[in-house]
């Protein structure tokens, strides 16, 4: 089960992806095996201690759990070896920079994974090149299953 965010790649420019583990607990790893996440206003920040969270990911409820549910703005620490933590931090300080989820999944031995991108954010000038760029794509496309 994948969870893409498709808005990343219209408001940012990516520049770098690294993959990260994330630590959840029993009823969010049953949420998102059923595809119930939400990457709206979700990003990463890198904090004093040098780990990585990801923040504002809304993961809903488990619909079978008890008591013991999770809250679904919870944040998640992100795990990086400490060298990309480093590299991600010294990128972070340029002005423009920022650290955002563009997928979830689960790898072949049933971890979660998420895919986060270092980008700076577009203008609107470069948020039109892209819709066109894809308008001509999905056009090409068109014209060749003719």
């Amino acid at each position: 089960m994948d969870i893409n965010n498709r808005s990343a790649n219209y408001a940012y420019a990516i520049e770098d992806t690294y993959d990260a583990g994330i630590m959840l607990t029993g009823t969010e790893v049953k949420a998102l095996r059923e595809g119930k996440a939400s990457f709206n206003d979700a990003f990463c920040i890198v904090d004093h201690r040098g780990e990585v969270w990801l923040k504002n990911l809304h993961i809903a409820e488990y619909s079978f759990g008890s008591y013991a549910n999770h809250p679904p703005l919870r944040d998640r620490k992100l795990l990086l070896k400490g060298r990309e933590i480093r590299k991600i931090g010294t990128r972070l300080k340029d002005k423009g920079y920022t650290l955002i989820p563009l997928r979830i999944w689960f790898n072949e031995r049933g971890y979660a994974k998420v895919r986060i991108g270092l980008g700076r954010g577009k203008k609107l000038h470069d948020k039109r090149t892209s819709i066109r760029e894809r308008e001509a794509k999905v056009e090409m496309q068109r014209h060749l299953k003719r």
